[in-house]
Protein backbone atom coordinates (compact mmCIF):
# COMPACT_ATOMS: atom_id res chain seq x y z
CA UNK A 1 0.00 0.00 0.00
CA UNK A 2 1.45 3.24 -1.16
CA UNK A 3 0.87 6.03 1.68
CA UNK A 4 0.19 9.53 0.21
CA UNK A 5 -0.86 12.87 1.19
CA UNK A 6 -2.19 16.00 -1.35
CA UNK A 7 -1.34 19.80 -1.27
CA UNK A 8 -2.97 21.96 -3.38
CA UNK A 9 -4.94 25.91 -2.07
CA UNK A 10 -7.54 24.24 -4.72
CA UNK A 11 -9.97 22.60 -2.63
CA UNK A 12 -11.75 21.35 -5.92
CA UNK A 13 -8.43 20.02 -6.77
CA UNK A 14 -7.78 18.20 -3.65
CA UNK A 15 -11.40 16.61 -4.00
CA UNK A 16 -10.55 15.48 -7.05
CA UNK A 17 -7.55 13.64 -6.55
CA UNK A 18 -9.15 12.50 -3.13
CA UNK A 19 -12.16 11.01 -5.40
CA UNK A 20 -9.82 9.60 -7.91
CA UNK A 21 -7.61 7.59 -5.01
CA UNK A 22 -10.30 6.27 -3.18
CA UNK A 23 -10.92 4.44 -6.33
CA UNK A 24 -7.31 2.88 -6.59
CA UNK A 25 -6.35 -0.30 -4.48
CA UNK A 26 -3.22 0.27 -4.10
CA UNK A 27 -3.00 3.79 -2.72
CA UNK A 28 -4.06 5.24 0.76
CA UNK A 29 -4.72 9.33 0.85
CA UNK A 30 -3.86 9.47 4.52
CA UNK A 31 -4.60 13.22 4.27
CA UNK A 32 -5.25 16.37 2.38
CA UNK A 33 -4.11 20.29 2.72
CA UNK A 34 -4.02 23.40 1.39
CA UNK A 35 -1.71 24.90 3.53
CA UNK A 36 2.23 23.81 2.94
CA UNK A 37 3.39 24.54 6.57
CA UNK A 38 0.52 21.60 7.84
CA UNK A 39 1.59 19.43 5.27
CA UNK A 40 5.06 19.65 6.01
CA UNK A 41 4.46 18.93 9.86
CA UNK A 42 2.55 15.96 9.07
CA UNK A 43 5.53 14.83 7.13
CA UNK A 44 7.76 15.28 9.04
CA UNK A 45 5.69 13.32 11.88
CA UNK A 46 4.05 10.50 9.42
CA UNK A 47 6.61 9.82 6.32
CA UNK A 48 4.50 9.05 3.51
CA UNK A 49 5.31 7.82 0.19
CA UNK A 50 4.07 9.82 -2.04
CA UNK A 51 3.08 13.47 -2.43
CA UNK A 52 0.26 14.86 -4.95
CA UNK A 53 1.69 18.66 -5.73
CA UNK A 54 0.42 21.49 -6.71
CA UNK A 55 2.95 23.63 -8.16
CA UNK A 56 1.26 27.34 -8.08
CA UNK A 57 0.25 28.18 -4.67
CA UNK A 58 0.23 31.27 -3.58
CA UNK A 59 2.75 31.04 -0.78
CA UNK A 60 5.37 28.72 -1.83
CA UNK A 61 6.15 27.46 -5.41
CA UNK A 62 5.22 23.54 -5.28
CA UNK A 63 8.85 23.17 -6.68
CA UNK A 64 10.77 24.92 -3.91
CA UNK A 65 8.37 23.40 -1.02
CA UNK A 66 9.88 19.85 -2.80
CA UNK A 67 13.35 20.84 -3.06
CA UNK A 68 12.59 21.71 1.36
CA UNK A 69 11.73 18.06 2.42
CA UNK A 70 14.44 16.22 3.34
CA UNK A 71 12.48 13.15 3.34
CA UNK A 72 13.03 10.94 0.11
CA UNK A 73 9.16 10.66 -1.25
CA UNK A 74 8.11 10.18 -4.66
CA UNK A 75 6.22 13.52 -6.00
CA UNK A 76 3.31 13.98 -8.84
CA UNK A 77 3.17 17.49 -9.63
CA UNK A 78 -0.29 18.90 -10.51
CA UNK A 79 -1.07 22.14 -11.94
CA UNK A 80 -2.68 23.81 -14.97
CA UNK A 81 1.28 25.96 -16.10
CA UNK A 82 2.73 23.74 -18.53
CA UNK A 83 5.79 25.93 -18.40
CA UNK A 84 7.13 24.26 -14.77
CA UNK A 85 7.15 20.49 -16.85
CA UNK A 86 10.78 21.58 -17.44
CA UNK A 87 11.33 22.36 -13.54
CA UNK A 88 9.24 18.77 -12.34
CA UNK A 89 11.07 16.80 -14.39
CA UNK A 90 14.81 18.07 -13.53
CA UNK A 91 13.31 17.01 -9.83
CA UNK A 92 13.34 13.55 -10.34
CA UNK A 93 9.28 13.43 -10.48
CA UNK A 94 7.45 10.42 -10.62
CA UNK A 95 4.98 12.32 -13.71
CA UNK A 96 3.33 15.65 -14.10
CA UNK A 97 -0.72 16.02 -14.04
CA UNK A 98 -1.74 18.81 -16.47
CA UNK A 99 -4.74 20.03 -14.49
CA UNK A 100 -7.99 18.88 -15.60
CA UNK A 101 -7.03 15.78 -15.77
CA UNK A 102 -8.65 12.57 -16.38
CA UNK A 103 -9.53 9.42 -14.54
CA UNK A 104 -7.49 7.55 -16.75
CA UNK A 105 -4.31 9.66 -16.79
CA UNK A 106 -4.61 9.67 -13.09
CA UNK A 107 -4.27 5.78 -13.43
CA UNK A 108 -1.54 6.01 -15.41
CA UNK A 109 0.42 7.88 -13.36
CA UNK A 110 -0.02 6.12 -10.09
CA UNK A 111 0.81 2.84 -11.88
CA UNK A 112 4.03 4.40 -12.39
CA UNK A 113 4.12 5.20 -8.41
CA UNK A 114 3.24 1.80 -8.17
CA UNK A 115 6.05 0.48 -10.44
CA UNK A 116 8.65 2.64 -8.86
CA UNK A 117 7.69 1.99 -5.21
CA UNK A 118 7.59 -2.00 -6.02
CA UNK A 119 11.31 -1.50 -7.43
CA UNK A 120 12.82 0.60 -4.46
CA UNK A 121 10.91 -1.63 -1.67
CA UNK A 122 10.87 -5.26 -3.35
CA UNK A 123 12.35 -8.31 -1.55
CA UNK A 124 14.53 -9.30 -3.72
CA UNK A 125 16.35 -5.95 -3.21
CA UNK A 126 20.29 -6.25 -3.44
CA UNK A 127 19.41 -9.47 -6.26
CA UNK A 128 19.97 -9.14 -9.58
CA UNK A 129 17.60 -7.34 -11.42
CA UNK A 130 16.78 -7.10 -14.97
CA UNK A 131 15.70 -3.39 -15.65
CA UNK A 132 15.87 -0.15 -14.36
CA UNK A 133 13.87 2.91 -14.44
CA UNK A 134 14.99 6.38 -15.65
CA UNK A 135 12.93 9.31 -16.26
CA UNK A 136 12.84 10.74 -19.85
CA UNK A 137 10.03 12.65 -21.56
CA UNK A 138 8.29 13.97 -18.13
CA UNK A 139 7.67 9.97 -17.39
CA UNK A 140 8.91 7.43 -15.61
CA UNK A 141 10.54 4.70 -17.74
CA UNK A 142 11.30 1.74 -17.60
CA UNK A 143 14.38 -0.20 -19.03
CA UNK A 144 15.07 -3.85 -19.52
CA UNK A 145 19.10 -4.41 -19.80
CA UNK A 146 17.93 -7.29 -22.59
CA UNK A 147 16.71 -4.23 -24.98
CA UNK A 148 19.69 -2.12 -24.62
CA UNK A 149 22.40 -2.16 -27.51
CA UNK A 150 24.20 1.05 -27.20
CA UNK A 151 24.60 4.02 -25.32
CA UNK A 152 26.00 7.58 -26.48
CA UNK A 153 26.73 9.98 -24.64
CA UNK A 154 26.10 13.16 -25.18
CA UNK A 155 27.09 16.32 -22.91
CA UNK A 156 24.96 15.88 -20.09
CA UNK A 157 22.76 13.40 -21.57
CA UNK A 158 22.66 9.87 -22.81
CA UNK A 159 20.98 8.13 -25.38
CA UNK A 160 19.98 4.68 -25.19
CA UNK A 161 19.26 2.46 -27.72
CA UNK A 162 16.90 -0.27 -27.89
CA UNK A 163 15.89 -3.15 -29.83
CA UNK A 164 13.10 -2.43 -31.76
CA UNK A 165 12.02 1.08 -30.10
CA UNK A 166 12.66 4.29 -30.30
CA UNK A 167 16.39 5.66 -28.22
CA UNK A 168 15.34 7.11 -24.77
CA UNK A 169 17.32 10.29 -24.55
CA UNK A 170 18.09 11.38 -20.29
CA UNK A 171 19.49 13.71 -18.48
CA UNK A 172 22.51 11.70 -17.10
CA UNK A 173 26.46 11.68 -16.81
CA UNK A 174 27.98 8.02 -18.69
CA UNK A 175 29.48 7.40 -15.17
CA UNK A 176 26.16 7.53 -13.37
CA UNK A 177 24.43 5.46 -16.38
CA UNK A 178 27.30 2.65 -16.34
CA UNK A 179 26.59 3.04 -12.05
CA UNK A 180 22.98 1.88 -13.17
CA UNK A 181 24.07 -1.41 -15.36
CA UNK A 182 25.64 -4.77 -14.55
CA UNK A 183 29.15 -4.90 -15.28
CA UNK A 184 29.04 -8.15 -16.39
CA UNK A 185 27.10 -7.58 -19.25
CA UNK A 186 27.59 -3.74 -19.97
CA UNK A 187 31.26 -2.40 -20.76
CA UNK A 188 32.57 1.08 -21.49
CA UNK A 189 34.53 1.44 -24.60
CA UNK A 190 34.95 5.23 -25.17
CA UNK A 191 34.43 7.92 -23.62
CA UNK A 192 30.98 8.69 -25.67
CA UNK A 193 29.88 4.68 -25.57
CA UNK A 194 28.76 2.02 -23.77
CA UNK A 195 27.79 -0.94 -25.43
CA UNK A 196 26.13 -4.45 -24.49
CA UNK A 197 28.90 -6.91 -24.45
CA UNK A 198 26.54 -9.67 -26.15
CA UNK A 199 25.53 -7.54 -28.67
CA UNK A 200 28.96 -7.13 -30.30
CA UNK A 201 29.17 -8.94 -33.35
CA UNK A 202 32.82 -8.64 -34.12
CA UNK A 203 36.20 -6.95 -33.44
CA UNK A 204 38.24 -5.25 -36.42
CA UNK A 205 41.65 -3.45 -35.10
CA UNK A 206 40.20 -0.55 -32.43
CA UNK A 207 36.81 -0.90 -33.74
CA UNK A 208 33.72 -3.06 -32.94
CA UNK A 209 30.96 -3.83 -34.82
CA UNK A 210 26.90 -3.99 -33.32
CA UNK A 211 24.19 -5.59 -35.65
CA UNK A 212 21.32 -3.04 -34.64
CA UNK A 213 18.26 -2.99 -36.41
CA UNK A 214 20.12 -4.89 -39.53
CA UNK A 215 22.27 -1.81 -39.69
CA UNK A 216 25.89 -2.80 -38.75
CA UNK A 217 27.41 0.15 -36.07
CA UNK A 218 30.64 0.78 -35.80
CA UNK A 219 32.04 2.46 -32.39
CA UNK A 220 35.79 2.89 -32.32
CA UNK A 221 37.41 1.89 -28.91
CA UNK A 222 39.04 5.17 -27.25
CA UNK A 223 42.75 5.30 -26.78
CA UNK A 224 42.22 5.10 -22.89
CA UNK A 225 39.56 2.22 -23.15
CA UNK A 226 41.92 -0.30 -25.11
CA UNK A 227 41.93 -2.83 -22.16
CA UNK A 228 38.18 -3.40 -22.78
CA UNK A 229 39.33 -5.65 -25.41
CA UNK A 230 40.58 -8.51 -23.73
CA UNK A 231 37.61 -8.50 -21.43
CA UNK A 232 35.31 -8.31 -24.35
CA UNK A 233 37.30 -11.49 -25.78
CA UNK A 234 37.14 -13.07 -22.73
Amino acid sequence: MIKAIALDDEPLALKIVETFCADIDFMELEKTFSKPNEALKHINKFPVDLIFLDIQMPSINGIDFYKSLDKNVMVIFTTAFPEYAVDGFELNAVDYLMKPFSFERFTQSVNKAKEYFNFLNSSSAGAAQNHFFIRADYKLIKVMYEDIVYIEGLNDYVKIFLLNQKPIIARMTMKNMLDRLPQDSFIRVHRSYIVSKNKITSLKNKNLFINFNDEMIEISIGKSYEDCIDTILN
